[in-house]
Order: structure tokens, then sequence, then C-alpha cells
């Protein structure tokens, strides 16, 4: 990873798309989840602390690194 790169910079980089677009697909997964038919499933996401109905991408990331700490 370069220096000063973050994680949706270099998924991005890694990509060849805008961080933008990179965001836009971890956005769509979200909301995927969020909506799942599998009530196991949606519980996992729910489980996702956020400020709004669904976890932004930078909420779900800072959820995943402090769940791998654990």
């Amino acid at each position: 990873m370069e220096k000063h790169e973050n994680f949706f910079e270099r998924l991005a980089r890694e990509r060849n798309i805008t961080v933008e677009e990179m965001k836009q697909i971890i956005s769509d997964r979200i909301e995927q989840g969020v909506h799942d038919p599998d009530p196991e499933k949606r519980k996992s996401w729910e489980a996702i602390p956020c400020k709004g109905d669904v976890p932004t991408p930078e909420e779900w990331l800072k959820y995943a690194v402090e769940k791998l700490g654990d």
C-alpha cells in the first residue's frame, strides 16, 4: 500500500476505478445485506453501528476492523 493511501483508495486503485465507484460498490453490497431475505444474514448486517438506517462504507469498515481486533 502506498504511503498515506487509505483502504478505499487501495481497493479502487487495485480495481482501476475511482474511490467513489469503490464506495458505491460497497454501499450497494451493504444495502443488499440489510435487505437480505435471510433473517440471519440481515441480522449480521444490522449489527453494524450506524447513524442512519444503513451503514456507510466508512461505518462498515470501522466495524470490520474492530471485529478483526476481537
